[in-house]
């Protein structure tokens, strides 16, 4: 009875996931065992858990989405190791309806109005298009350069800020490498409206512009944005076939050469932390590796995630220190000063591995192995109320305080030349 419930209301749903009754929980871990208790439980693959944030040590809590299915086993688990746990979202469904609503409010309001609202969500054509709008209007800023297609022949544009000149000293921006993590895409797009309409006002960064490039690609994983808009609002990963698999996708920030296959990655095809086949197995990452192995004069990398409120450097498949941790972590404590100094928030620096997880196959290892010394991932908004839904409401300040701490980096970049 409960299949056919299910299917009734995917296909209600024009066959698009559905979360009803799915819940959120957060374990504040206490000790070594119930870490231990909590990786078993993700191993098992029965109750199809999601695990928001992965057990890793007593200093950072495990957020789970459970499906509805599997509540009362789950907690059962839980209280019978005397694990404490709390709901953070008790309905995640109802959070996407909210969302998905608001979505087609702002559609039509912005289709009424010819607007581009930033602190709204938009599906990939509506950002393409403005992409466009964006170029004609800066032509002599801003240009829009196609860096290869997706898996699914989707093509991944990449906007460059060039006042002129060739392979000129350049910072990289990405963002949406995880499909789910809309806050990323949506600061991407206001970040380049930034850099667009402060250039010549804000003297800082029109000093900056004078001699360097900024690269910034919105949709690192544009087939993946697509399926989290049309089929499944949790979806991280790529969308490529997995041979023998039916699981279809990789984990595209598991996929890069910098430890591959390590700690932190998985080898089961069904998880959203899959590395792939090989290094470098994903047409989306290697087309990002091929323009900056071919540039060869990036000075900075920078990739942006939700969520957690980190500011991360090299490494993440070890945990010992990069060359540079001392110089990295003094640069991203000033970032997250200037950061915090708009609404408070506030974040946590140190090296991917210390501070979140050990994490193999990420991207920011293998630029900083490439050369490229200051090399950052952010976490954006927030700790855990609602992680991957982020409401639309806190885009723009999620934005425009992470771009206080994006500038400053792009400022020591331009100052500490290598």
């Amino acid at each position: 009875m409960k299949v056919l419930v299910l299917f009734a209301l995917l296909a209600a749903a024009n066959c698009e996931k559905v979360f009803i009754g799915d819940q959120v929980i957060r374990v504040n871990v206490e000790s070594e065992e119930q870490i231990l208790l909590l990786r078993a439980l993700e191993q098992d693959t029965y109750w199809d858990l999601d695990f928001w944030l992965h057990p890793v040590n007593t200093e950072v809590p495990v957020d789970i989405r459970v499906p509805s299915s599997s509540l009362y086993a789950v907690k059962d688990y839980l209280r019978a190791h005397n694990i404490q746990f709390s709901v953070m979202i008790s309905n995640l469904q109802e959070l996407l309806d909210e969302e998905k609503a608001e979505m087609e409010e702002n559609n039509m309001s912005e289709r009424s109005s010819k607007s581009f609202n930033f602190g709204a969500y938009h599906p990939l054509e509506t950002i393409y298009s403005w992409m466009d709008g964006l170029v004609a209007a800066h032509p002599n800023l801003v240009t829009k350069e196609q860096i290869g297609t997706s898996y699914e022949g989707r093509p991944m544009y990449v906007l460059k800020f060039s006042t002129g000149g060739d392979k000129r000293p350049a910072i990289w921006v990405d963002s949406g490498i995880h499909s789910r993590e809309w806050v990323s895409q949506a600061t991407g797009v206001w970040t380049a409206n930034k850099i667009a309409s402060d250039y010549g006002t804000d003297a800082s960064l029109t000093s900056l512009l004078k001699t360097m490039d900024i690269y910034l690609l919105i949709l690192a994983n544009p087939d993946g944005y697509v399926h989290s808009h049309t089929s499944d609002r949790m979806w991280r990963k790529t969308r490529s076939k997995n041979p023998g698999s039916m699981c279809r996708g990789v984990d595209p920030n598991r996929n890069w050469d910098a430890g591959f296959g390590g700690p932190g990655a998985s080898t089961n095809p069904c998880s959203d932390s899959y590395h792939g086949p090989s290094p470098h197995s994903e047409i989306e990452v290697k087309n990002v590796v091929n323009l900056v192995k071919n540039h060869g004069n990036f000075k900075s990398f920078i990739s942006i995630h939700a969520y957690s409120q980190l500011l991360m450097y090299p490494y993440g498949y070890t945990c010992k220190d990069a060359l540079h941790a001392a110089e990295l972590d003094s640069v991203g404590r000033s970032a997250v000063q200037k950061l915090s100094s708009l609404h408070g928030t506030t974040y946590k620096v140190g090296s991917i591995c210390k501070i979140i997880y050990q994490a193999s196959g990420g991207s920011i290892d293998w630029t900083y192995n490439l050369g490229i010394k200051y090399s950052f991932a952010f976490e954006l908004r927030d700790t855990g109320r609602y992680g991957f839904i982020l409401p639309a409401n806190q885009i723009i300040p999620t934005a425009s305080e992470t771009w206080l701490a994006l500038k400053d980096i792009m400022e020591y970049v331009r100052d500490h030349s290598y």
